[in-house]
């Protein structure tokens, strides 16, 4: 009832909505500042490279319109089918939104990596903002230069400084958002926040701790199954998921001597579901081997990661 009152209080005339993708090299702080922008968490957050590997909605709604965010994968030398499907999921967004937010991160240079960004970019009609992000980390007076070496690139529509980790400019980034897109209707209720099934988002915020844990070669080789998430008449949620490696070896790190680091993972891992789920949860977590799963196209789209998702 509350989401009609406060779609009766908008104008739709004046309602402005569309659909915004964030592109950019690995570790730019997407994900950061997507949640920043949102106000609460709803992609995992990492300094191991290509932490994103599917496309992320966030929904950003207000009484004057409603965002549809899409975080992707950083863009990055693919080496294997993972790889390929990740980078294909993140640019097949720019053929199917009303803005593109290029987001760079201010403390390293221009590299190929970004140059074959804006030459994809320069093959559509596309607004596209140059996001410069993480500016709480660099004097003021170094963003003039790293603006001036983009520019000389590309002809962005707006250049937006901004800070994912301590929110600054976030304001101005969604004012000068809401500018370029078009009046049109609102896609999701007032409360709704992402697009992606609970499902989903516990496998995402588990996989998020395996990274912040593990070591070595180990993050890249990791999935999450969420297997079953059951709500019992006390108010309690059970939660059962699958940990996937590739080798032996790794099923034994992320086990641990004596269950030590699969407890570490669900403990914190159990924090962040409880906040998404709002109730008290028991999680159980198992770890299989799957071997060389990020080559094989049937193990891809068993975990998720399917060309139909792009």
């Amino acid at each position: 009832m509350e989401n009609n009152e406060n779609n009766e209080n908008k104008d739709s005339k004046t309602f402005k909505s569309g659909f915004v993708t964030l592109l950019g090299r690995p570790n730019v702080g997407k994900s950061t500042l997507l949640n920043q922008i949102l106000g609460q968490k709803i992609t995992i957050i990492s300094d191991k490279p290509q932490t994103t590997r599917n496309k992320i909605q966030g929904i950003y709604t207000d009484q004057a319109g409603q965002i549809v965010f899409i975080d992707t994968p950083g863009i990055h030398k693919p080496k294997h089918r993972l790889g390929r499907f990740m980078v294909d999921s993140a640019m097949s967004t720019i053929n199917e939104v009303d803005l593109v937010l290029f987001v760079v991160n201010v403390r390293e240079k221009i590299g190929p990596g970004d140059r074959f960004i804006i030459d994809k970019l320069r093959t559509i009609d596309t607004p596209v903002f140059l996001i410069i992000n993480q500016i709480d980390q660099v004097d003021p007076t170094d963003l003039l230069p790293v603006i001036s070496d983009y520019q000389e690139e590309f002809d962005f529509a707006e250049v937006v400084p901004t800070s994912g980790l301590e929110g600054e400019n976030i304001q101005e980034l969604i004012q000068t958002i809401k500018s370029y897109l078009p009046v049109g209707p609102q896609f999701y209720p007032d409360d709704q926040v992402s697009d992606h099934p609970e499902y989903f988002i516990i496998s995402e915020l588990i996989r998020e701790k395996v990274l912040d844990l593990a070591r070595e070669e180990i993050p890249h080789s990791v999935a999450v199954v969420t297997e079953k998430v059951d709500r019992n008449q006390d108010g309690k949620v059970q939660t059962y998921a699958t940990i996937i490696v590739e080798r032996k070896s790794q099923k034994g790190i992320i086990i641990g001597k004596q269950g030590s680091m699969i407890k570490k993972i669900g403990s914190l891992a159990r924090r962040d579901i409880e906040k998404l789920l709002g109730d008290k949860i028991y999680l159980e977590l198992w770890v299989k081997v799957q071997r060389d799963w990020r080559d094989k196209p049937s193990r891809l789209e068993d975990f998720g990661y399917n060309e139909d998702n792009y």
